[in-house]
């Protein structure tokens, strides 16, 4: 069976992610979608990564946490908020000083599109919206 979903917006960080999927209508198994993108990326990486025996024994990598948290957009404002969180996310966690420095970002291809400024969100005082 195929998950069919599409990305509308992601950032990958050293230590989590982010991203909005839209679903086809009717599904919301996000759970298997979850599980088969950490498996397939898994399987790409080497393993080397510390693990306890509770991860051992359940054949479980180290890298990824057990748990996801998923939010339903309510409305256009919703989404515009959460797009924008994550493509801040980098400079909030201090791994970028401006947005557009972060390469794993869909930050990037809004740019191309014309939805965002290249210098969108550089200035310091501004502040950070949206969900976590």
């Amino acid at each position: 069976m195929l998950f069919r979903h599409s990305i509308d917006a992601m950032v990958v960080l050293p230590e989590h992610l982010h991203c909005i999927w839209t679903l086809p209508d009717g599904d919301g198994d996000y759970k298997t979608r979850w599980a088969l993108i950490k498996a397939r990326f898994s399987r790409g990486i080497v393993v080397g990564e510390q693990r306890s025996a509770s991860r051992i024994k359940r054949g479980e990598r180290g890298i990824w946490q057990r748990r996801f948290w998923e939010h339903l957009i309510r409305d256009e404002l919703d989404y515009a908020g959460h797009v924008d969180y994550i493509h801040r996310n980098p400079v909030k966690h201090g791994w970028a000083k401006r947005v557009g420095d972060w390469p794993n970002s869909t930050f990037h291809a809004y740019v191309r599109r014309g939805l965002y400024p290249t210098d969108w969100a550089c200035d310091p005082e501004e502040t950070i919206n949206g969900g976590e």
